[in-house]
């Protein structure tokens, strides 16, 4: 069979007709722009087939190459699986009983924005940012007759600041010093009465510590009545700090308590301690994979790229959010005004998501690695390109993922059996849902279980119902759509409670005052 050129010099068609051609010289010109226009067509069908050929190939002999990087740095006290596992290359978790392994790798974001097709995308996802602002302050200038530069809700949700560091002081000391000197009283080699009494010994520490970590921010909270950031900031080292101190004597004391008494039980180097508390991972290991170098430059685009999504998000809530719910709880209520409320709040609440996303699990999170030389950057994966929620859950935040996966998941299945599987999961479910809606509560200083509800019950059905055998643009279609709407929801059944808790404070504090939510009854 002739090659399709040879057809093409010809004056056949790419699929070997005879093409009708007019005599003549201008026949002639005309001839060649039909030949052209047909072989730059073919060689698009060839440039496509070659690059999805060369794509496969790639993806192949990348997988490849990832797993003997990650044979070459095994996991603590754990033998080498011989195969590697689909899940290394398919973005799914591992069977029960393996061991978050790390390796060097740079972030998604990273590896995307050496392709210029998406930086393009990322300036133009800058450009229209900046287009919003400043069609945003014309408009102010032409109805106002001046700039409306507010940065009254800024300077609002930072106030005590100072404050705020302070508390972390005591709370990122006790978490320094309590979990590890504990380790030490159980590594030491003592007769069986004085071991016990160590144990006892640490284990009130232990207390001590959590009841404290746990108290000092919330009872500064209220005492100081700290705005949302400077609470925001607290109750994240919060959770940080017990996860971290959780983790800690997670890994480190089986292997003090199995080592033979015989040889003496050493724990692990302070420095590695202290190392793992600012590292930007919550499972603990004696060593990390580490980089060369220290990109400065890198360090400061990323902090200043987290500032940006600050000053950004605060934009947002003032210009689209304030003006909307700030006098919603004026009016009474009516189902068309929720109904709109939520689908006015889609696009904000959409916003906030990816700059949340952006800010603190991108540019915090790398900006921390690359000034610790942290080698493993897989915070997150493709969450976007999900077509199941239960993939989204694991793809979103990988850094709590793996806490999860590691100490409840798993932890679970061991102390439940290899069957319960589905308990294991509605464990995690819960553990994150609760500390979710705890976080919500601190941060804006009341109690309303949206999150509560949109992650523990439509999340977890969602979850079981949109499951990884759904494949297929529909399916991201349906979720991104999910997210529309639960970012709406959030945003303006949160930001109506605000408001109303503003307008219609109780005459007399008690309970269920506390916990009912002021917005379905306050109309001022």
């Amino acid at each position: 069979m002739e090659p399709k050129a040879t057809r093409l010099r010809r004056g056949e068609g790419p699929r070997g007709e005879q093409e009708d051609r007019p005599s003549g010289e201008g026949s002639t010109e005309k001839d060649r722009g039909l030949d052209l226009v047909q072989w730059t067509r073919h060689m698009e069908v060839v440039k496509t087939q070659l690059l999805e050929h060369a794509q496969g190939q790639l993806t192949e002999l990348l997988d490849r190459a990832m797993w003997e990087a990650v044979r070459s740095y095994p996991p603590q006290g754990g033998p080498l699986p011989s195969t590697p596992p689909d899940s290394l290359s398919k973005g799914r978790e591992p069977s029960p009983g393996k061991r978050k392994i790390f390796i060097i790798r740079k972030s998604l974001l990273d590896e995307l924005m050496e392709v210029q097709h998406f930086r393009t995308i990322y300036h133009m996802f800058i450009a229209g940012l900046c287009v919003f602002i400043i069609s945003t302050l014309a408009i102010d200038l032409i109805d106002e007759g001046r700039l409306m530069l507010e940065f009254d809700l800024l300077i609002f949700s930072f106030g005590q600041l100072p404050l705020a560091l302070m508390t972390w002081v005591p709370m990122f000391l006790s978490t320094l010093l309590v979990p590890y000197q504990v380790l030490r009283l159980g590594a030491r080699p003592r007769a069986g009465g004085a071991w016990v009494l160590q144990a006892i010994l640490g284990c009130v520490l232990l207390v001590a510590h959590t009841v404290g970590l746990c108290a000092l921010p919330v009872l500064v909270a209220l005492k100081y009545q700290l705005p949302p950031a400077s609470r925001c900031i607290l109750v994240f080292e919060q959770v940080r700090l017990l996860m971290k101190s959780y983790s800690f004597l997670r890994e480190a004391v089986p292997g003090t308590l199995c080592a033979r008494v015989g040889e003496g039980m050493q724990a692990p180097s302070f420095s590695s301690y202290l190392y793992f508390l600012f590292c930007p991972t919550l499972i603990y290991r004696k060593t990390y994979p580490r980089t060369p170098n220290v990109r400065w430059n890198y360090v400061a685009k990323n902090f200043a790229q987290a500032l940006g999504c600050v000053l950004y998000a605060c934009f947002i809530l003032s210009r689209l959010c304030v003006p909307v719910f700030a006098n919603m709880s004026r009016e009474p209520f009516s189902p068309r005004a929720l109904v709109l409320s939520i689908m006015h709040a889609t696009l904000p609440g959409i916003f906030m998501l990816l700059l949340i996303f952006f800010a603190f699990l991108h540019c915090w999170l790398n900006a921390f690695a690359e000034m610790l030389r942290f080698g493993d950057r897989m915070f997150y994966r493709d969450w976007w390109n999900s077509t199941s929620f239960s993939n989204y859950y694991r793809t979103w935040n990988v850094v709590v993922h793996d806490w999860l996966y590691s100490y409840v998941y798993q932890d679970g299945l061991w102390l439940l059996g290899g069957r319960a599987r589905g308990a294991a999961m509605l464990a995690v479910f819960l553990v994150s849902a609760v500390v979710h809606e705890y976080i919500f509560c601190f941060v804006l200083g009341f109690f309303y279980p949206v999150m509560l509800i949109l992650f523990l019950v439509i999340g977890g059905l969602m979850n079981f119902m949109m499951h990884d055998r759904h494949t297929g643009p529909a399916w991201n279609v349906l979720m991104w759509t999910m997210l529309f709407l639960g970012q709406g929801i959030q945003v303006s059944l949160y930001c109506q409670e605000w408001y109303a808790r503003r307008h219609c404070p109780l005459p007399q504090t008690t309970f269920w005052g506390l916990v009912t939510p002021r917005s379905w009854s306050c109309h001022t």
